[in-house]
């Protein structure tokens, strides 16, 4: 069965590769020949938690798609982007600067496929406002939210994984990774201005009249925005409060969709009609193929090897899990390879006493960070794609990954002499 589920991820995944097919095709299929052919099965890929759909991520989409489609009627996201435009007085460099900043911070405080969510509408604004391709800057804004979201315990999932398994805290997670990610960040804005460097086509007539627009125009619907924005504050708050509230992002997302359906009188028929159903149909059926990976044992194998690999040396160990963690979650989604590499790693932190600890940075750094190498290696990645699809502005499995490698290549590279001077 371990050689069926691998032969059935390795096609999809070459297919998806050659952007002929579309991705909802490709997993759905190979999530039916999972199924079909005994690697999984309806118990095993819909209801368990190690090994089928992640309905938690699945959920909290749906919810986050629905608060957007309504707050889009606002006006707010003309607002923003105007906002940002003349705040860099439409120079296409700063104003990417300025995006993926803000990115970054959001996602350190919400998770990376929510920030994506809110600020890709902005995007698209401000870009067909200054006649610039907006796919450069989505691309950017989805390699700032991986990088951001490693700062904290709620900003990445892999994060809240580890942080169970490990006994850490939310401020564990800023006093050892958020130094880090201030450096990372810095390096990937001026690794921006070299890799996009052909898309910074300054405009001076569009830049002028953009000057000229007062933001506060494009807010249609005060009314709903008060109430979207009260609304969205509080799902907001209970994202960061989730330590304390206990509640999955996936029930605050659903219930803040719910509550702003019902008071604002919105019809449900046409904000469901904005949910990007295929991107989640993707999810799914990517989840059920991965999960066939972890139920034959596939992943544990390449752990278990890993782990053989470092010879018992703390430095070995933590260089390797830290690329060797980037270069898997580049392929697999991060969540089920954290999922399954985090009873080997918390086998390995307790031989080496309270200095094992580095290893679960390196994992977290390594799982994260190594996202952004593929169109598929992280939730936000997928989501970003699709909403460029609906905009058409589509980005292939290759742009993405052309860049996504060096940014994930780079990121790691930093990495490294941080773990080693700070802990080794």
């Amino acid at each position: 069965m371990a050689v069926a589920a691998v032969v059935i991820f390795v096609c999809a995944y070459a297919v998806l590769v050659t952007d002929k097919v579309h991705r909802t095709k490709v997993a759905l299929v190979g999530a039916g020949l999972m199924l079909l052919l005994h690697v999984s099965n309806a118990e095993r890929a819909f209801f368990s938690e190690r090994t089928g759909v992640e309905w938690n991520v699945i959920f909290l989409l749906l919810g986050m798609m629905v608060i957007v489609s309504i707050l889009r009627r606002t006006g707010v996201f003309e607002y923003v982007a105007i906002w940002a435009a003349k705040r860099t007085r439409g120079r296409p460099y700063p104003l990417m600067v300025m995006l993926c900043v803000l990115t970054a911070l959001a996602s350190a405080l919400l998770d990376n496929v929510t920030t994506v969510l809110l600020v890709a509408p902005v995007t698209f604004l401000v870009c067909q406002r200054l006649g610039l391709r907006p796919a450069p800057y989505l691309m950017a804004e989805v390699f700032a939210s991986n990088i951001g979201g490693t700062a904290t315990l709620v900003g990445d999932p892999p994060n809240i994984i580890i942080a169970a398994r490990a006994d850490l805290t939310f401020n564990d997670f800023l006093v050892h990774l958020a130094p880090i990610v201030v450096v990372l960040m810095v390096v990937f804005c001026l690794l921006c201005r070299w890799m996009f460097r052909s898309y910074f086509v300054y405009d001076p007539e569009r830049a002028a009249s953009v000057m000229r627009l007062d933001e506060r125009e494009a807010i249609t619907d005060r009314r709903l925005l008060v109430t979207g924005g009260v609304v969205l504050s509080a799902v907001i708050l209970a994202f960061v409060l989730h330590p304390v509230l206990h509640y999955e992002p996936a029930v605050v997302a659903l219930l803040g969709a719910g509550l702003l359906l019902l008071v604002t009188g919105v019809d449900p028929a046409e904000t469901m009609r904005d949910v990007e159903w295929s991107t989640l149909a993707f999810f799914a059926g990517l989840f059920i193929m991965v999960g066939g990976l972890v139920e034959t044992g596939a992943i544990d194998r390449i752990a278990e090897a890993a782990s053989t690999f470092t010879g018992g040396s703390l430095g070995v160990a933590t260089m390797t899990l830290l690329g060797g963690s980037a270069v898997l979650s580049a392929i697999v989604d991060n969540i089920p390879y954290v999922a399954t590499m985090s009873p080997v790693v918390a086998e390995l932190a307790a031989g080496h006493g309270e200095s094992g600890q580095v290893l679960w940075w390196a994992l977290a750094l390594g799982a994260d960070l190594g996202g952004n190498a593929t169109a598929i290696g992280a939730s936000a990645n997928v989501v970003a794609l699709g909403l460029a699809e609906r905009e058409g502005q589509p980005i292939g499995f290759w742009e993405f990954t052309r860049y996504g490698v060096v940014v994930t290549a780079t990121t790691i590279l930093v990495c490294m002499p941080y773990l080693w001077l700070r802990y080794l």
